[in-house]
């Protein structure tokens, strides 16, 4: 079974009876079956005639003979080959030409065409010549008839063989064209829909990402700074009434962590702001591309770059605002005094020579500790805690370790809330930069916080 470029196209389609896939189709050849049907009947006449058969029999077998012409497209072979068989009976030539054409036009390999094409100028020549030199088209005598047999055969066998085969392989050629260039289209078109949905999922993650990091530094922030006014907050509550004095200078401790606080939650917002700023200039400039991609794609791909941007920003800024107010290394023992301030014992000590470190490996140093020390405030009141720094040749290492808490209620005394992330958000920094953390408690009861940072991140 042979099928033209037409019905393999339209084949994932098909909406016509059969082997046809439009109903036009086969209409089409239905009406040129029963015109070779007619050409053959009224042909096959005067060849039962010639034969000496009955009339009848030449009309039933140009009937049947024609009707092969139904089949072109889905056996164009077969019809070429009848219309070759029965081209010595001076019959089917509307069929040779449709076949000559259908089999060109079709999937068949081309020395087939070229052979059976051949074949049906052989065909016509001959028979073409055989009439010619019987007179049936000129029968009389003059100058020139010894070359009017084969120019007429040849003339007839070209015109009977030639044009059709071309406009087949032209067709042919031009219908597989099309078909190659709708692949493209599809493949395309599915292509930008796949970078579309990753762009999609690119977004999601960089929202995610932001948000993750936000909610970190927010933490950061607020979760320190909070612990010490609740904790002083509740110093001051035990000894207003037993030492004024003590008590005063606890508000002071407290009002001065509330305004570190609001000032860092400021300049966190300030960088948000900034970001949210950038994102809106991306989208707003990515809607002229709409013509390019579509509604959906150019979109995800703002938004992608949106996100990128805010977040490239956001820590571009974040990294120049703490070159100059963020923390850093040289604030741990400002740190560790507001610690021993709220009452716990700490003791800091430093190894090795000081250097300078890139922003935010100071930073993430800065905010272990503090995290640490925010946890010995909540989780063990009261307890004894050593805080560990250490300047190597590759790396800056740092470790918090705490006692047991002398008071098992003092434990939650504050009353302070814990949501369970700090431990995690420490984790996500230092492997952020490279480096390792581990963290769990101690054969002593107490607990202890390591981490070691690559000098360079």
């Amino acid at each position: 079974m042979t099928t033209t470029g037409e019905d393999r196209t339209e084949a994932g389609t098909r909406a016509g009876p059969v082997w046809w896939g439009r109903w036009r189709s086969a209409a089409l050849d239905a009406g040129l079956a029963l015109l070779s049907m007619i050409e053959c009947a009224v042909q096959g006449y005067p060849f039962a005639r010639d034969a000496g058969l009955p009339v009848a029999v030449g009309v039933v077998f140009g009937l049947l003979a024609g009707s092969v012409l139904l089949v072109r497209r889905m056996w164009p072979v077969a019809v070429v080959l009848v219309a070759i068989a029965i081209t010595p009976a001076q019959m089917g030539y509307l069929m040779g030409v449709v076949g000559l054409y259908t089999l060109a036009a079709s999937e068949v390999p081309r020395r087939i065409i070229a052979a059976l094409s051949g074949m049906s100028f052989v065909g016509v020549f001959i028979v073409a010549f055989v009439q010619t030199v019987h007179g049936n088209v000129r029968g009389d005598a003059t100058v020139g008839a010894e070359w009017f047999p084969p120019f007429v055969s040849l003339t007839m066998a070209i015109g009977m063989t030639a044009p059709p085969v071309l406009l087949g392989l032209y067709v042919g050629a031009r219908r597989r064209l099309m078909e190659s260039l709708r692949e493209r289209a599809d493949s395309l078109e599915r292509e930008l829909q796949l970078l579309a949905e990753r762009a999609e999922e690119r977004a999601e993650w960089a929202r995610g990402e932001e948000r993750t990091r936000i909610a970190r530094e927010m933490h950061d922030v607020v979760a320190h700074r909070v612990s010490l006014m609740v904790v002083h907050a509740a110093a001051l509550q035990a000894v207003a009434r037993k030492d004024p004095e003590k008590a005063v200078k606890n508000a002071a401790l407290v009002g001065d962590m509330g305004r570190q606080a609001l000032t860092e939650l400021r300049e966190m917002l300030g960088v948000l702001r900034s970001g949210d700023g950038l994102a809106s200039k991306g989208e707003s400039s990515g809607k002229g591309r709409k013509g390019v991609l579509g509604e959906s794609v150019p979109l995800a791909a703002v938004g992608v770059a949106a996100a990128e941007a805010a977040s490239r920003v956001s820590w571009s800024s974040r990294g120049e605002d703490e070159t100059v107010d963020g923390p850093c290394l040289a604030e741990l023992e400002e740190l560790v005094g507001q610690s021993a301030a709220a009452g716990m014992v700490v003791d800091l000590s430093v190894e090795g020579d000081e250097r300078g470190y890139a922003p935010e490996i100071e930073q993430t140093a800065y905010r272990v500790v503090q995290e640490a020390l925010t946890n010995v405030h909540k989780h063990a009141a009261g307890a004894k805690t050593y805080v560990r720094l250490a300047h190597r040749v590759a790396e800056i290492a740092m470790q918090v370790e705490n006692e047991p808490p002398p008071e098992p209620g003092d434990a939650s005394s504050a009353r302070l809330p814990s949501g369970g992330n700090g431990l995690v958000g420490m984790k996500e920094r230092v492997a952020a930069l490279g480096g390792v953390f581990v963290s769990g408690p101690t054969d002593a009861g107490g607990f202890r916080v390591s981490a070691v940072i690559p000098a360079e991140g």
